[in-house]
């Protein structure tokens, strides 16, 4: 019989052990080997079989022993110290407190999934897996990050198998009592809410929850409340599931929402408000529509027109897109967001419909006018915006040319930080006690770097097998629960005991599978991967893991071809997929492989962090030349599939790259890895191991990404923001600026140039002089840049590398024309061209061409 209802019952601990909740209440133990070994100590059994679960670990522990543990002046002794330690993380001064001067008080992180930890499942993949890293490298560092999402009652889903390979999905509600968060609370004790209000409807109410990461903590807000009727509570039911409208109302009330959350929660705790707000990928994109609403309807402060709030909203708003595919962008019918910011009933009112339409309108060549395109919103409600490798944000120049089509694709204001992994998260505790006992100190990462040649290779590759071992067993443990799932008696399956090897090089490829990964990229010669597999002296197994969007049938076939192929008898022990891949999966997952793979189509892995993960824990990249891999690949920390861009043929292009992937692991990777010394080691392979920790181990942390961000984008957003916001005046001045600029542009044209000392041959050294005249309009000298661009001139006269030389003001006449002059000495031989062109110029814009005008010689 179906219960009616179902809540979690938390336990009530004696006074002495309260501090286990403290710990448990706080996601800092994800990260924390130390206090989870206080939770281990509490009841080993419990603790493996609750699935390392804190809070689901205290709701199992029966009375008796809490009492005994009570009574157990060690364990007591060894709790204090935990909880000691903790609140020191929490209060003391870290390097954003001891290092960053008039950064942002408080920074608003906009994501829509997070991925923390496995007991806390909200996230699909490599976006909520980012922002989970941000979230604790922020506070491992003291930024002070205040991050917002939703809490889904379903997750993503979980992932089974059917008998014959089909991905099958299912979604298990998650209680929240009974999740390691915590309810905001009204000073009268009730539940803290924001609401929305929506077309035809009551208004969509929301709870916030908070998580506790570290010192940062993330809002979620969850729409399963009493009162709102069963579309609304269904609003929050799972991760990128639903139609159109279902995902709008989803990122309505994230943007929306969100920013409301945020003023609740400093409304409820004093904590700063947010100076700088960060939206993760385009889907928190209606955060700057909420802003926009708070300034032109403000109670109790001054009422801004639309366009001074909009450059009150930009200066203070960071866009980073991860969508390297135009599929990957959400674009809404234009009807259905014109019906939810309707005047008199729209989400948020006092924001002109027609602005709001503008704001996401594919209005550029090639644009689709029915739609409206959040990421498109986020780049016009951002001053500053970035990719997320230095390939990714050359990509997304190309994507979104359009919306500043009057410059080249490399002046598109689009800049790049390239992502970065949690170390503490995703590195092998075995290899931290290794790095220690050489003197590397946990919390200073530069100190394992400064060691890495001091571990005796012995000890290094003791610890690897360890590791391979521990991820075969763990593998072999997921591999029967898959096949019980899929049907098969106990009696069929005696042959996983012996899957896997612990001695055998282990490749990993785990990841989400849309088409573009080429999850079966391995498989198109598949007689040519069992000899790899099944060679007699130099076996190769693989392990396998990703999920298919449930929508995505395509998807689901790639899956199915390679568990069918896993399937077979003959190769079984070599090769396995593994269903539901997640972070508890993950994390032994890379420690356990000697190589990563990732062949996707370039250009289209925007980053790909899977590999950096693998990289920390000694292992070595097999990767396309995309994403990060192209960016940090140096020729001796990995390996580079050759990439056969270009090709008209996709099937030509697989079986090329396919090719290219067997004979790099057939004549370069496995012959390495078995080529042992007298004591069992293999000491090039170890050269490269020690290369790969030393080159990209400070490179591919988490930290280096979050200080990156504050010195490039949160510390000038702010200044920029401070200078505007102060009195608004300053964004009163630049909106009315910028209307004057875009008014008079038509008038303004380069008429003539002139230039002089370089002859009729000119020799390197030679000083070029150039003299421009232009007509100005309306608009003064100090409105604008007269630009010379010089550098190499291609066949068809197009500057490559161009270099950009401001000419200064040299004299004026009347009708509002002017000249300006400057020289550049030739410093290299060759073909040498230049041009003239005319920008707009103010203090407060972060890109020449954030305007989107140019005039031209």
């Amino acid at each position: 019989m179906r219960a009616i209802r179902r809540f979690t019952v938390r336990p009530v601990l004696p006074a002495p052990l309260a501090a286990l909740g403290t710990l448990a209440g706080n996601l800092r133990w994800s990260w924390h080997p130390p206090t989870q070994d206080v939770f281990a100590a509490v009841d080993p059994d419990l603790w493996e079989s609750t699935g390392r679960d804190p809070v689901r670990l205290l709701g199992a522990v029966g009375r008796t022993r809490f009492e005994e543990l009570a009574a157990d002046q060690a364990f007591l002794a060894r709790l204090a110290e935990a909880e000691a330690d903790l609140q020191r993380y929490l209060t003391e001064d870290r390097w954003y407190q001891r290092t960053v001067a008039g950064g942002p008080r408080a920074i608003g992180y906009f994501s829509p999934e997070f991925g923390i930890t496995a007991v806390l499942p909200q996230y699909s993949g490599g976006l909520g897996i980012l922002a989970g890293d941000h979230l604790k490298a922020a506070s491992d560092l003291g930024v002070p990050i205040v991050g917002v999402g939703l809490l889904y009652k379903h997750g993503y889903f979980k992932q089974s198998l059917s008998r014959d390979g089909w991905q099958q999905e299912t979604y298990p509600v998650l209680d929240p009592d009974g999740l390691p968060i915590s309810a905001l609370r009204e000073a009268d004790g009730s539940p803290a809410t924001v609401s929305i209000a929506l077309p035809g409807g009551p208004d969509l109410v929301a709870r916030i929850w908070v998580a506790s990461v570290g010192r940062v903590p993330l809002l979620m807000l969850d729409t399963d409340v009493e009162g709102n009727p069963d579309h609304y509570v269904d609003v929050t039911d799972r991760l990128y599931g639903g139609n159109s409208e279902h995902r709008l109302r989803q990122e309505l009330l994230l943007g929306v929402g969100g920013v409301r959350a945020l003023r609740v929660y400093s409304r409820i705790t004093g904590t700063p408000a947010p100076e700088v707000f960060h939206t993760n990928e385009g889907h928190a994109g209606f955060l700057g529509l909420e802003r926009i609403r708070e300034l032109t309807v403000a109670e109790g402060g001054p009422r801004l027109d639309f366009e001074t709030a909009l450059e009150v909203g930009r200066a203070s708003t960071v866009f980073t897109t991860h969508t390297p595919v135009p599929a990957g962008i959400d674009r809404f019918p234009r009807t259905l967001v014109e019906q939810y910011f309707a005047e008199g009933s729209g989400v948020t009112p006092g924001v002109p419909v027609d602005r709001v339409l503008a704001l996401g309108a594919e209005d550029y060549e090639g644009g689709d006018p029915s739609v409206f395109n959040m990421a498109v919103m986020g780049f016009r409600l951002a001053q500053r915006a970035n990719g997320v490798s230095l390939l990714h944000g050359h990509v997304s120049r190309g994507m979104f040319n359009g919306l500043w089509p009057a410059f080249d694709e490399a002046e598109v204001p689009i800049g790049s930080i390239t992502n970065g992994v949690h170390a503490p998260t995703w590195v092998a505790r075995e290899l931290f006690e290794l790095a220690e006992k050489e003197g590397a100190v946990f919390h200073d990462p530069d100190s394992f770097w400064a060691i890495v040649d001091k571990v005796p290779g012995e000890e290094v590759w003791a610890v690897k097998r360890q590791l391979r071992d521990c991820l075969v067993r763990d593998a072999r443990r997921r591999l029967r629960r898959s096949w019980e799932k899929r049907g098969a008696a106990s009696a069929e399956l005696g042959w996983i005991d012996d899957a896997l090897s612990p001695d055998v090089l282990t490749i990993g490829f785990a990841r989400r599978v849309p088409s573009y990964k080429r999850l079966t990229l391995m498989l198109r010669d598949p007689a040519r991967l069992k000899r790899l597999l099944l060679d007699p002296e130099r076996p190769v197994q693989l392990v396998i893991a990703g999920k298919s969007h449930p929508a995505d049938d395509g998807g689901k076939r790639l899956i199915q071809e390679m568990v069918r192929f896993a399937d077979d008898p003959e190769v079984r022990h070599r090769i396995v997929f593994l269903p539901n891949y997640d972070i508890a999966m993950a994390q032994p997952l890379y420690p356990g492989c000697d190589v990563w793979l990732n062949n996707p189509l370039r250009p289209y892995e925007a980053c790909g962090t899977s590999g950096m993960k693998a990289a920390l824990n000694g292992g070595l990249n097999l990767s396309i030349l995309d994403g990060w891999w192209d960016e940090w690949y140096d020729g001796q920390n990995g390996w580079a599939i050759p990439s056969a861009d270009g090709l008209d043929d996709p099937d030509r292009r697989d079986d090329l790259e396919a090719a290219s992937l067997y004979d790099l692991i057939e004549n370069e990777i496995a012959p390495r890895f078995y080529d042992i010394d007298d004591d069992g080691v293999p000491t090039r392979w170890l050269e490269m191991l020690r290369h790969t920790l030393k080159s990209l181990g400070p490179k591919v942390l988490a930290t280096r990404m979050v200080r990156d961000y504050v010195h490039q984008l949160y510390g000038p957003a702010t200044e920029n923001a401070r200078s505007l916001n102060d009195d608004y005046d300053g964004a009163r001045e630049l909106a009315a600026w910028k209307q004057r600029v875009k008014a008079a542009w038509p008038q303004v044209r380069v008429e003539h140039v002139e230039s002089s000392g370089v002859g009729d041959a000119p020799e390197v050294g030679a000083v070029l002089s150039v003299r421009a005249f232009v007509a100005l309009g309306d608009l003064s000298p100090e409105d604008v840049d007269v630009q010379l661009l010089h550098g190499r001139a291609d066949a068809e006269d197009l500057l490559t590398d161009a270099t950009c030389t401001v000419l200064g003001l040299t004299e004026s006449y009347e009708g509002g024309r002017h000249s300006f002059a400057g020289e550049v000495t030739l410093d290299q031989s060759g073909p040498f061209g230049y041009t003239v062109r005319v920008v707009p110029r103010n203090g407060h814009l972060a890109s020449y061409a954030e305007l989107g005008v140019v005039a031209t010689a």
